[in-house]
Order: C-alpha cells, then structure tokens, then sequence
C-alpha cells in the first residue's frame, strides 16, 4: 500500500472497522457518503426510487467487500465507482426488458417529466418557494437532457464538487476527457438555463433526510439479516 495521508488513513481505518463487523461505523460511513453515490446514481437511472435501491445495494456489496479496500484510491471514489457499476446495470438490464416486453412507451419522455421534490425553507414566502420549486424543475429536467457521457461528469464535478483527477479515476477515462465533457455540459445548460444554473445547480437532484435515512435503515436490516437479494 502507498504511503497514506492523515485523510487516507481515517479511512482506511474506518473501512476496517466495518469489515470487522462494526455496524456503527457502517452506519456512519453510508450517512458521510449517501448524498454523493444518490446522486452518481441518480444522473445515471433518471429515477429516484431506482437511484435509491441502486445505493443501498452497492452498499451491500461494498460491505462485503470492504476487507478489500486498501485506500489506494479514496473511500468515498471507491464506493462511487462501485455504485455507478451497479446503476449502469440496472440500466442494462432495465433496456433489454424493456425490449423484451415491447411496451412501445417512450421512457425517456416519461421519465423527463417526473418531478424530484426537494426540502422546502418554510422561512420562505409563497412566492419564493414557487420560484425557486420551478427553478429547480427546470434545474433538473435541463440535466437529465444532457448527453449521458456529459450528465454524469456534470452531476460529479459540479453538483458534488469531485476534482478531474477524482472523476477521471472513477469513471476509468483520461482527466483531459472529464474536463472536456464538464465544460461541454455547462456549455449546453447555460444556453438552455442562463446564469441561474451557476447560482442554484447545487440544489439539483436534492438529498432529503427522509432518504437518507431509508437507505441507512434498509441496508443495516439486510446486514442483520445477513442475507443477499
């Protein structure tokens, strides 16, 4: 194992903590990392419901596989890479159904118009809460528009702040290629939003504690359990 920083080293020690059995530190881990694999997976599957059950099974193959972490790339790029094979799967396996059933329904309409709803300040007055409510609608649909190679590069670098270098290592494609493809999405979101996407692009795809919580509670269960699907 390479020389480990102060960063790396927590992490590493957390990550042996939970194979170890640890469910504490289990729980700890998926509440400092839920938002960002939500996400990963939710610019993949478009759906939110499916974006949750593709991290909390990710989650369960981490946890198995956790011995095998060695802090070689970070604990939070580790899971990010693991969540994003699991969307991209689902996704697979979602399209040959699809085929098979030959339904003759258009997903990507359909999905395109679902509405993700995020927490609301009640601090706000009606009319805030309305404008800011169908910003980020038009946030969310903008994004989900994007090229998929562009869509999740954006979702990473932007909305969860992950470095080029990070992206790059997860997504397995040169650091030249993220920032070609991060640049091209804000390209694309700025002739279709203006200068709005700069100001609230954070508040896509928000991560409610609801979720959150839902995530944590279902994949402790399943390890109590100690069962696989």
């Amino acid at each position: 194992m390479a020389t480990m920083t102060a960063k790396s080293t927590e992490e590493y020690s957390l990550a042996q903590r939970v194979a170890m059995g640890d469910a504490r530190a289990f729980e700890a881990m998926m509440r400092c990392y839920n938002q960002r694999l939500y996400r990963a997976a939710r610019s993949i599957l478009k759906d939110g419901d499916e974006a949750q059950e593709a991290v909390q099974e990710a989650y369960w193959k981490a946890y198995r596989a956790m011995g095998q972490f060695r802090a070689d790339a970070s604990l939070s790029t580790w899971l990010t890479r693991i969540v994003i094979n699991e969307a991209l799967m689902r996704l697979r396996h979602a399209r040959r159904r699809d085929n098979v059933i030959q339904l003759g329904i258009d997903l990507d309409v359909a999905r395109s118009q679902n509405v993700i709803h995020a927490g609301i300040d009640v601090s706000e007055n009606p009319d805030q809460l309305a404008w800011r409510s169908e910003l980020r609608r038009l946030i969310e649909h903008q994004v989900d528009r994007l090229p998929k190679p562009y869509l999740i590069v954006f979702v990473l670098r932007a909305v969860e702040d992950m470095s080029s270098v990070d992206v790059a290592e997860v997504l397995d494609i040169p650091e030249a290629t993220v920032r070609t493809r991060y640049f091209r999405a804000r390209a694309l979101l700025r002739d279709a939003l203006g200068r709005e996407i700069e100001a609230c692009g954070r508040e896509v795809f928000s991560f409610a504690g609801q979720r959150c919580d839902q995530i944590v509670t279902t994949v402790l269960a399943r390890i109590a359990t100690r069962r696989d699907p």
